[in-house]
């Protein structure tokens, strides 16, 4: 069975969706098997995949209200080499009429039950909002991955969004963990940044990620170009900093698995 992983933060514009491409590019590079979830109504992580929301006969959105299986929405992309459940604007659709089925909150994780073992790892990118969608991926993961900007507006919105994955843990997923933290569009030169930084590390622990994600312009580029960086400029700071996360990422799986084993 496959490690579905939500990436997810309440504020928006902190490297969410650029996270969850490049992370699903860096894990394809290390021969694992991925499936990206695209549960944002923008679509941009489906654009940035290099598939054209525009174009789209179907989409998540048909998936969460049962009127295709996700087997049959599933793109492979052609160069990323990772599975894409695409979206475009139908899915503010589906958060509106969720509301009035039953088991709304668990439409994903029903709808993965039958892909989840053709995959390593299974990336959800969630809206940068608390709403059905939201709670539809923190329903199916088992954890979540949480980017962030070193700024302190983002201590706040953590703090929030903390909340709501313990709500949601002791009352719809009791498997539910914080995964790890995840530094982005970090600047070393900041000094605000590296004081949140060490407050993180501080009250988190090894729920920080070592791996930081530099400000970087191919970061920025490669989605008008609709790759991962990795695909755009392999030799960038960023993408080497993505795979250097996945290899940390598939690093603490396996260090979990033992000390599961040994308990």
């Amino acid at each position: 069975m496959g490690s579905i992983l939500a990436i997810a933060n309440q504020k928006g514009g902190v490297g969410k969706t650029t996270s969850s491409v490049n992370i699903a590019a860096s894990l394809v590079a290390t021969k694992r098997r991925v499936l990206l979830i695209d549960l944002d109504p923008q679509g941009n992580a489906t654009m940035g995949s290099g598939v054209n929301k525009n174009d789209l006969e179907l989409t998540g959105c048909d998936v969460l209200l049962g009127e295709s299986d996700i087997g049959n929405v599933i793109i492979e992309t052609e160069q990323a080499g990772y599975g894409l459940l695409p979206s475009n604007g139908d899915l503010v659709a589906a958060e509106v009429s969720l509301v009035n089925m039953a088991q709304s909150e668990k439409r994903l994780q029903q709808a993965l039950q039958s892909v989840v073992d053709a995959y390593d790892y299974i990336l959800i990118d969630c809206p940068p909002s608390l709403n059905m969608l939201t709670v539809n991926a923190l329903v199916a993961a088992q954890g979540v991955i949480i980017p962030m900007q070193c700024e302190y507006y983002a201590l706040e919105g953590l703090s929030a969004l903390m909340n709501t994955i313990e709500k949601i843990r002791t009352t719809l997923n009791f498997d539910l963990r914080v995964e790890g933290l995840l530094r982005t569009m970090f600047d070393p030169r900041n000094n605000l940044a590296n004081d949140v930084s060490a407050q993180l590390t501080e009250h988190f622990g090894d729920k920080v990620y070592r791996t930081i994600i530099p400000r970087n312009v191919r970061l920025a580029e490669a989605p008008s170009h609709g790759l991962p960086a990795l695909l755009y400029d392999k030799r960038s700071q960023g993408a080497l900093a993505y795979l250097a996360l996945a290899g940390e990422m598939i690093k603490r799986e396996s260090n979990l698995a033992v000390a599961e084993t040994v308990s």
